[in-house]
């Protein structure tokens, strides 16, 4: 093959890959003054796939999160999600997207059903269709007996069964999960993989997680993204990931080569404080 006919395959195969992409980022970079946040980012996330973003905390996975949601400015580099670009039409990409928060997002003192009617109006979705739509997401997340009792007195995987519910209303082209399972105890957590599967399922949505639970990403994702300093360290689905570090490897494994400089050294105060008041929320 001729360097000219090289280059026209590849050329074809980034065009294919491109039109293939529910999230696409070319050199996507943050910065907050002198700190690189993330750093050169360049990934693609294919349709229908659940994509997961691994890495210690302040490798930049949260941020990479907000600027695909249209959350934070990039500092350089681009970015589309759903067909749209993120820094020239924010608003269609949001209105293409779903958004579960590390965070608690839903109100305790309405029912489950009152918060999805809520989300349904702010989604914009028309008065005729707001009742079956909400009905749907309460079967499909396994909620309907509860549908009419005070988010207050949900479990915590309950409750994050609603928020996923909750972003799931206007059937968005991408779901963005932030550490969806922070907090949540192992019975807990397969609930909501469960569900997650269903949904994928259900909508044919392309879904883009962070998580710390490597055993999460390894059953629930098609394809992992390691991040550290920052940066993509390493793209592939969790058996190639696995499969460079030899026989009886684990994402444990992959995650120690890759980023376990960072483990001991990235997280601090603000960090925990974080965590341990999303797994007091959930609780």
């Amino acid at each position: 093959m001729t360097p000219e006919e090289t280059a026209l395959v590849t050329e074809a195969k980034a065009a294919a890959s491109a039109e293939d992409a529910a999230v696409s980022t070319s050199e996507l970079t943050k910065r907050f003054g002198e700190l690189v946040a993330v750093d050169r980012a360049t990934l693609i996330v294919r349709k229908g796939e659940i994509f997961g973003l691994i890495g210690p905390n302040g490798a930049g996975k949260s941020t990479l999160i907000k600027m695909l949601t249209t959350l934070l400015p990039p500092t350089s580099g681009g970015a589309t999600v759903a067909g749209y670009d993120v820094i020239r039409q924010p608003a269609k990409v949001r209105r293409h997207i779903g958004y579960v928060p590390q965070l608690l997002s839903v109100d305790g003192s309405l029912t489950g059903r009152e918060n999805l009617l809520l989300s349904a109006r702010l989604y914009g979705i028309p008065h005729a269709e707001q009742r079956p739509r909400i009905e749907q997401a309460l079967a499909t997340v396994g909620l309907g007996n509860a549908a009419d009792h005070l988010v207050q007195r949900y479990s915590g995987g309950m409750i994050r069964r609603l928020e996923i519910a909750q972003s799931m209303l206007h059937h968005p082209a991408v779901l963005f999960m932030d550490e969806p399972t922070v907090g949540l105890d192992p019975v807990a957590r397969e609930a909501v993989w469960a569900h997650v599967r269903q949904l994928r399922e259900a909508f044919q949505t392309t879904m883009l997680m962070t998580t710390h639970y490597m055993e999460e990403a390894a059953e629930l994702c098609d394809r992992i993204a390691l991040i550290a300093h920052g940066r993509i360290a390493a793209v592939g689905s969790p058996a190639e990931l696995t499969a460079q570090l030899g026989p009886g490897a684990t994402l444990d494994d992959v995650f120690a080569r890759l980023a376990g400089a960072d483990m001991e050294t990235e997280e601090g105060y603000r960090d925990v404080q974080r965590t341990r008041r999303a797994a007091r929320e959930h609780g």
